[in-house]
């Protein structure tokens, strides 16, 4: 009993430290190796960078990419905003009129978003010290549709399957 009413006590403290992981553990300057995959391997590999800092705004920060060796062309100055930290959402918001959720679930922060008849999921977690970086992007056109009738006496749904054509990757290290 003792123990249930200290572990009891204790449990806002890891609920407050579970909250306080991202972006917090996240913050500072980050840079590796992309390296761009489709069906057939390996197809490029370029520079990039994360940079999250924290702002004079309280929750916000920036959620800069920087792509390739031009630093400057490269560059993508979003910024990152805290919604509701205990719920997991946050905002990426691309300083252009797009902006996009980001929930941050099970050690990782991802997004899903379609554009321009492509639909793209990224992933951003904490590896080793490291941060790793994901996108996988295909059509939103399906390449099968199956199910969607009886079977032994039970209506399937319908499922449609979406084709993934590429994957890009980062391992990014503290600058």
């Amino acid at each position: 009993m003792k123990n249930l009413l200290f572990l009891f006590l204790l449990s806002p403290f890891f609920l407050a430290s579970q909250n306080a992981v991202f972006p917090d553990e996240y913050i500072g300057k980050w840079a590796g190796q992309l390296q761009i995959y489709n069906g057939a391997g390996l197809v490029q590999q370029l520079p990039m960078q994360l940079h999250i800092l924290p702002t004079d705004s309280t929750n916000r920060y920036t959620f800069t990419i920087i792509y390739g060796e031009d630093t400057l062309a490269g560059r993508r100055p979003y910024e990152l905003l805290v919604l509701d930290q205990e719920k997991g959402l946050y905002l990426v918001d691309e300083k252009n009129t797009i902006q996009m959720e980001a929930y941050y679930i099970g050690g990782k922060l991802w997004q899903n978003f379609e554009v321009q008849g492509s639909v793209l999921n990224t992933t951003l977690w904490k590896e080793n010290g490291d941060l790793v970086w994901e996108l996988s992007f295909g059509s939103t056109t399906p390449a099968s549709t199956s199910g969607g009738q009886m079977h032994e006496g039970e209506e399937i749904p319908e499922v449609k399957a979406f084709p993934i054509q590429g994957v890009q990757r980062a391992r990014l290290a503290r600058m």
